[in-house]
């Protein structure tokens, strides 16, 4: 990663991570006040958030960091151990919260002031999606997996604030009418209703930090516009491609590429070079560091 892209990275986790403060804060003690499970789970998600996103902003450091003897391949794995460790702590959230609502509906249902949380529930949305809309503006920029993680915490932060403040309205409504005895159920239903999602995005992102971890297969179109690439570098009549592996880690993208020669003998070293040469100018449009690894294949 160059030192500009590192900047601009870790320029942004800190800007995410003021963001949040306020957030976190604001939800917990509103949330308290008011007597609103789901507006706790919003700070409290908001206060997660923040220290994931300092998490975040660490990693982004030391992968800025050169190679060493200890650390020959740099630390890009940093990345999707870190996302890994976002998704599980996301996850663990919502499961707890999940039960916290049960067990609420079952002992009768949660009063709150609609109008405080109502008002709380429009300005979050609000602040929620300017954050979300930043982060994920910024990162078109460097295209970095730690940053689009980070949207993708705000994303849910987001729509989280959106249901709270159609909750709150709904309830308000009931308030008005005959079923006004239901609408200490609309807290905890809420968040009931919310848990499809939010347990579907950070198992996504989990499943997709282990790959990595595992250097499983990169994603199908990922792979597909590599092979492409390797097709449109000039033909060597003694030497033919073949792309073998192409694993994605963190930031890097590594490829291994193998050259079959067409006849039994030697390739020159200055073909090699120009093969490289040719390859990495190829892939030099994709938004990774290209490791290529090439393999005499006789």
């Amino acid at each position: 990663m160059s030192g500009r892209k590192n900047t601009s990275e870790r320029r942004i986790l800190i800007y995410s991570a003021l963001l949040t403060l306020g957030f976190a804060v604001g939800g917990i003690v509103l949330g308290n006040w008011v007597g609103s499970m789901v507006i706790i789970f919003d700070g409290a998600y908001s206060l997660i958030s923040l220290a994931l996103t300092l998490l975040s902003l660490l990693a982004a450091t030391l992968m800025a960091r050169p190679c060493s003897k200890r650390f020959p391949h740099g630390l890009a794995a940093l990345e999707p151990i870190v996302i890994a460790i976002k998704a599980t702590v996301i996850l663990g959230l919502v499961c707890i919260s999940i039960y916290s609502a049960i067990n609420a509906v079952f002992s009768g249902g949660r009063e709150i002031d609609t109008s405080i949380a109502t008002l709380f529930g429009l300005i979050n949305v609000i602040g929620c999606a300017f954050g979300w809309a930043m982060v994920a503006k910024k990162n078109k920029d460097i295209g970095s997996g730690l940053i689009a993680a980070e949207v993708k915490q705000w994303q849910m932060d987001t729509l989280i604030s959106v249901a709270v403040l159609l909750g709150f309205v709904t309830a308000w409504m009931m308030l008005q009418t005959s079923l006004s005895a239901y609408a200490v159920y609309a807290d905890p239903v809420m968040m009931l209703l919310m848990a499809g999602y939010f347990l579907k995005v950070p198992a996504v992102m989990l499943k997709e930090a282990v790959s990595e971890l595992l250097h499983m297969s990169a994603d199908k179109s990922l792979c597909k516009e590599v092979k492409q690439c390797v097709t449109e570098v000039p033909s060597n009549n003694e030497v033919d491609l073949t792309v073998s592996s192409v694993t994605k880690v963190g930031n890097e993208l590594r490829i291994d590429i193998d050259l079959h020669l067409e006849q039994q003998g030697q390739i020159a070293s200055k073909d090699i070079k120009k093969t490289r040469y040719y390859l990495a100018k190829k892939l030099s449009h994709l938004p990774y560091k290209c490791q290529l690894n090439l393999s005499l294949v006789g």
